[in-house]
């Protein structure tokens, strides 16, 4: 009867260490978005799994365990959001494949990605004019995002996290210098900026500490 009882405190532990993390990452469930979520979701599940039938680990070592995995995520997503060199490192940086129509070979092989798998991406995305894309980008996670030439530039914002976005840039067909003037503009600095967007050749800017 103890080994059911230590297993179903072990379960209690692991579900109550996903809930912390789910929320307190921001999250609204496990779906992986970038390599910190899989790893997260993988590391996880490996730590749970392995400990709830192994006697020989007690439930203190287990708590502590949960801990630590806890706080290594935690320094990491924190480590990533403050800084562009780390987050590039870990998740990886989104390329853009396709532009005008036309398909930018040499980034698709370097991403991996084969013509059967674009191909099998077009149709599942039901694009049937290649000509009709605007851009068609690489994400971190693996996914691709396609936009038409009629979607709104507002898909790709040229400063996120106080950071400018070089592939929005491109996108936008704008430069980093550009950028930087219409922010001193508005009385701002970038790295004030929560979120920034082209609209009608004009930076919109959402600083940090909008409340209302």
């Amino acid at each position: 009867m103890d080994f059911y009882w230590q297993t179903f405190l072990k379960l209690l532990m692991g579900f109550i260490a996903m809930v912390i993390q789910i929320n307190l990452l921001g999250k609204s469930n496990l779906a992986p978005s970038t390599v910190i979520d899989q790893m997260q979701n993988f590391v996880l599940g490996g730590i749970i799994g392995g400990v709830i039938y192994n006697q020989d680990i007690t439930l203190m070592q287990f708590f502590i365990v949960l801990i630590i995995w806890t706080l290594v995520v935690f320094t990491t997503k924190f480590l990533t959001n403050h800084n562009s060199w780390i987050k590039s490192l870990i998740d990886g940086k989104p390329s853009i494949i396709i532009t005008n129509g036309k398909i930018l070979t040499q980034k698709t092989s370097q991403s991996g990605l084969s013509a059967h798998d674009l191909a099998f991406k077009l149709r599942q995305a039901g694009i049937n004019d290649i000509n009709t894309i605007d851009k068609a980008v690489r994400e971190q996670n693996g996914e691709i995002t396609f936009s038409a030439k009629k979607d709104l530039k507002t898909q790709f914002p040229v400063i996120m996290d106080g950071e400018i976005d070089a592939l929005a840039l491109e996108y936008n067909y704008q430069d980093q210098d550009w950028v930087v003037q219409e922010v001193k503009k508005q009385g701002y600095q970038v790295s004030d900026i929560y979120l920034a967007f082209i609209d009608n050749e004009h930076l919109k800017i959402f600083p940090y500490g909008i409340k209302n």
